[in-house]
């Protein structure tokens, strides 16, 4: 998973939605922490379509 900076208002929908507690919000910017599954909730409930999936 990754956030497309650009993108991300950093709104923290995906936040609290995930339910391995993997993303954090700090000093401005989102992004996955180790326990990310890549399971792509975040994804679809991004409201602004900053989230990626996949390959990298």
């Amino acid at each position: 998973m990754r956030v497309n900076g650009n993108l991300c208002v950093r709104c923290g929908a995906c936040v609290s939605v995930c339910p391995f507690d993997a993303i954090e919000a700090t000093d401005g910017t989102v992004a996955p922490n180790e326990r990310c599954t890549d399971c792509g909730i975040c994804k679809q409930l991004c409201p602004m379509g900053a989230i990626e999936i996949g390959e990298k």
